[in-house]
């Protein structure tokens, strides 16, 4: 598989755990026993269970080095199956990463420890994702795979060559995004892509034949996987399984017949052992049979020493590796390091300013669905690290661009993928693809089905990921699909996840604005939604400024005949709105201006940023004194911290309906008219009549 030596890691010839395995692997579980002993909480089946496959793995043939764990050419591991993390932290502990100390493994589950319940990326070097959710370490270590391709397809084996481990348990393989992301990879024929599957026949409930009949390795072989049974406790068979794999055509799954809690002299092979500590009297009996004499928390130096020159092994390799980095043309070095840094390249200003001035003269109604493909058309030349797809909705989604080949199982060249119908994957192996390094992914759906993505989404809000969701057809405004395919709770569910910014633009030159912020955002992933019907043009002038990175902004002030018209001064109504019904709150300002009432619009199209300004900056636009009118097609939910006690919204009260979509505005009450008679009847009852 690999047309460069196999740096740092150690064939199956390897004599590095000598006859100290089955010491080696007893280390890692009795830091796991007495790591939840001490919490008085876990999981210590799984780690015990699985140590003798993991020191295999960690010390025959994963390619790393512990003194740089942010080596980009490094093999990745994924703990799947995140609830045994005592696994992974004894693993990082016993090979020398340095923020891993033993006190950290005795602070296990304690609060702003490196050892949270489950792995969480940022707590420790070393961890590359946060798992825990069942099945999504799984879906982003495809990703992982998927991005090492594409990236050796750009630079090359000699500087982008590596292999994505991951161990995965049945509850991994019994969530749904396990056979969409199993699917894809096997399609996509990821051959870098190594599975161990701790099979242990137990789940919290008891044995897994309460609920699961089915095969997994026929499973995974109808998926295009190579598939493998071994003895997850013999030493020499695993490490066949996994040289095996190394030179499969196809990704591979090993199962590995493992006794959960091994060494447990009561529990183990049994759901005792799976999430809750041994207690004091198992755990000795566990040191009796393992023949593990030392006390909680100390490995003898004999043990520890051969661990530790694991962690080193690799470091020879990193660095030939880093000298043939040096070797690249000036060029191709920098765009590396520029891409693994996750800085933008320097025409991305232009590349915007561009975008914005060719959409600011377009005077015609657009979709903003259709003006983030005229967006992308320009950004996607400017940044070749962006990464495009779609669950099976390209045509509508609009995410394609010209400059975007197709990513074949033949050629990883391209930049688009065609993920299927498969949203929750799509999303999970975008995390995967922002957690390797070197690629923004974006992908889209309709906005409704972010039903099916929210875990992945929230998952990466928690990592703080740019990775961006392009979620199009937002409202009623997408017409005869009907109240199944129109998002009415969405948005308000999208903004009460932390760390997530949901933008939704009013027209082009929002758009643009919008997708700059998104992109410019390392660290939250962003929503944009979008339209499917046409909107007129609510800003005509491009601007220096980026009006939307404020997160609302006065977009028509009221119309006053004394002062300069800044917000708040004299205005008596704000009528306050985002994407679509923008429009419908500039034609209620023309209502009350007729009638004599100043009102000013204000944009919302992202409240995240509007909360993180000054709080005079948002007194500012919301207007002193002034009543606020709110207008959304969705859910009026979260309306009530910008409209206070005396405002009104307007809104959907309940699920959509079948028709064109400009009758379902007048069907459901969401018109000018209706914004208007709105602001009437606040000023009326409200302190802010005049």
């Amino acid at each position: 598989m690999s047309s460069v030596p196999d740096e740092g890691r150690e064939t199956s010839d390897s004599t590095a755990p000598g006859a100290g395995h089955r010491e080696m692997a007893n280390a890692i579980r009795a830091l796991a026993m007495d790591a939840v002993e001490k919490a008085k909480s876990g999981h210590p089946g799984m780690p015990m269970g699985m140590a003798d496959a993991a020191t295999v793995l960690f010390t025959r043939h994963l390619k790393f080095d512990a003194a740089d764990p942010g080596w980009p050419d490094r093999d990745r591991f994924v703990l799947s199956a995140g609830h045994g993390s005592m696994l992974l932290y004894a693993l990082l502990y016993l090979l020398g990463y340095e923020d891993m100390t033993i006190g950290e493994i005795e602070r296990f589950r304690q609060l702003e420890s490196r050892t949270p319940g489950h792995p969480e990326y940022g707590a420790a070097r070393g961890i590359e994702t946060t798992t825990g959710p069942l099945g999504q370490g799984f879906a982003n270590a495809v990703g992982m795979a998927l991005a090492e391709r594409m990236l050796e397809a750009r630079y090359g084996p000699e500087i982008v060559d590596h292999t994505t481990y991951v161990i995965v348990g049945d509850g991994c393989l019994m969530e749904g995004i396990s056979h969409e992301a199993a699917s894809l990879a096997g399609h996509l024929r990821l051959a870098k892509l190594i599975v161990l599957f701790d099979d242990n026949g137990i789940s919290i409930d008891g044995p897994t034949s309460l609920s699961v009949s089915d095969d997994p390795l026929a499973r995974f072989a109808a998926y295009g996987w190579d598939i493998a049974q071994v003895d997850g406790h013999d030493e020499a068979a695993v490490d066949a399984a996994i040289a095996a794999a190394k030179s499969s055509p196809a990704p591979s799954l090993i199962a590995c017949r493992t006794t959960i809690g091994f060494g447990a002299p009561t529990k183990a092979g049994t759901a005792a052992t799976h999430g809750a500590p041994l207690g004091a009297e198992e755990i000795a009996g566990a040191r009796e049979a393992l023949g593990w004499p030392h006390p909680p928390f100390v490995v003898p130096d004999e043990i520890l020493s051969p661990w530790r020159q694991a962690g080193a092994r690799g470091a020879a390799g990193r660095g030939d590796w880093q000298r043939r980095l040096e070797a690249l043309d000036a060029d191709t070095g920098a765009a590396f390091a520029r891409t693994q840094a996750g800085e933008l390249p320097a025409g991305f200003a232009d590349a915007v300013a561009a975008c914005k001035q060719k959409l600011a003269g377009a005077s015609a109604p657009m979709a903003t669905r259709r003006a983030s493909q005229e967006v992308l058309e320009i950004l996607t030349a400017e940044i070749p690290e962006m990464i495009g797809g779609s669950a099976d909705l390209t045509g509508s989604n609009n995410t394609k661009t010209k400059v975007q080949a197709v990513i074949t199982p033949e050629d990883f060249s391209g930049r688009y993928i065609h993920y299927g119908v498969r949203e929750h994957a799509m999303v999970a192996v975008m995390n995967g693809m922002a957690l390797h390094k070197g690629l923004i992914p974006y992908g889209g759906t309709f906005l409704v089905f972010t039903d099916y993505c929210r875990p992945a989404i929230r998952l990466s809000a928690l990592m703080g990921l740019g990775v961006i969701y392009v979620m199009t057809h937002d409202s009623i405004g997408l017409g005869e699909d009907g109240p199944t395919h129109q998002p009415v709770e969405h948005l308000a569910s999208l903004r009460a996840v932390p760390n997530l910014m949901v933008f939704r633009p009013a027209d082009a030159v929002e758009t643009a604005e919008c997708w700059a912020l998104a992109l410019e955002s390392r660290t939250s992933p962003s929503v944009i939604s979008l339209t499917r019907q046409n909107l007129e043009p609510a800003r005509i002038e491009a601007g220096d400024e980026n009006l939307c990175a404020r997160g609302a902004y006065v977009l028509a002030p009221a119309d006053l005949e004394a002062g300069d018209g800044e917000a708040g001064d004299g205005r008596r109504v704000t009528l306050l709105a985002t994407g679509s019904e923008v429009a419908i709150a500039l034609g209620a300002r023309e209502i009350l201006r007729g009638e004599g009432i100043d009102a000013a619009v204000v944009s919302m199209p992202c409240w995240e940023l509007f909360e993180a300004q000054t709080e005079e900056y948002r007194a500012e636009v919301l207007g002193a004194g002034a009543v606020r009118v709110a207008v959304e097609a969705a859910s009026p939910f979260g309306w009530d911290r910008y409209i206070g006690p005396d405002g009104a919204m307007v809104g959907m009260g309940g699920f959509g309906a079948s028709a064109p979509g400009a009758d379902l505005y007048a069907h459901f009450g969401i018109t000018a008219e209706a914004v208007a008679e709105a602001a009437r009847q606040c000023l009326k009852a409200g302190s802010g009549a005049g």
